[in-house]
C-alpha cells in the first residue's frame, strides 16, 4: 500500500498576478519552488486563505528571486492580486518511506521572501507547532 503525504508547502505566499488569458498553471519564484521541493510541471494544490477556494493545478517557474506567484488560466478567477495562498505538493510513499519522510515547509514574508518559522511566528502567521525547515 502507498500513502499520500505532503512533499512540500509554501505557507501564506501573496498572489502577485492573476492572468486569465494564459494557458494555465501557477508561476512560482524558482527560489520558492526549490525550497519547497516543487518541480516544474508538478501537480500542486492551491488553497486561497482569503476566499476559501481550493484547486489543483501545476507549477511553472517564475524568475528566481522575483517573488512572483501568478495564478493563471481559469484558476485566475479564484484568486486576486494580494490574496494569501498556501501551495502544496504531495507524493506517494511506501509504509517504510512514509515513516522517515519530513515535508519541506517554507515560510515567507509579505514580499514572498523566505523567512524562518520564528520570524513567521513573530509576524503572527504561524500558530501551529511546525518544525523549522
Amino acid at each position: 500500500m502507498l500513502r499520500t503525504l505532503m512533499l512540500g508547502k509554501l505557507h501564506r505566499v501573496t498572489t502577485t498576478a492573476a492572468e486569465v488569458d494564459y494557458i494555465g498553471s501557477c508561476a512560482i519564484d524558482q527560489n520558492l519552488m526549490d525550497a519547497a521541493g516543487i518541480l516544474p510541471h508538478e501537480q500542486i494544490h492551491l488553497w486561497n486563505v482569503n476566499n476559501g477556494e481550493r484547486l489543483v493545478t501545476y507549477a511553472i517557474e517564475a524568475p528566481r528571486g522575483s517573488g512572483i506567484i501568478s495564478v493563471n488560466g481559469s484558476a485566475a478567477h479564484r484568486a486576486r492580486v494580494g490574496d494569501i495562498l498556501i501551495l502544496a505538493a504531495f507524493g506517494q510513499f511506501t509504509e517504510t518511506e512514509a515513516q522517515a519522510h519530513e515535508p519541506k515547509v517554507v515560510f515567507v514574508n509579505q514580499h514572498n521572501q523566505i523567512i524562518t518559522k520564528d520570524e513567521a511566528t513573530a509576524l503572527g502567521v504561524v500558530t501551529d507547532p511546525v518544525p523549522n525547515p
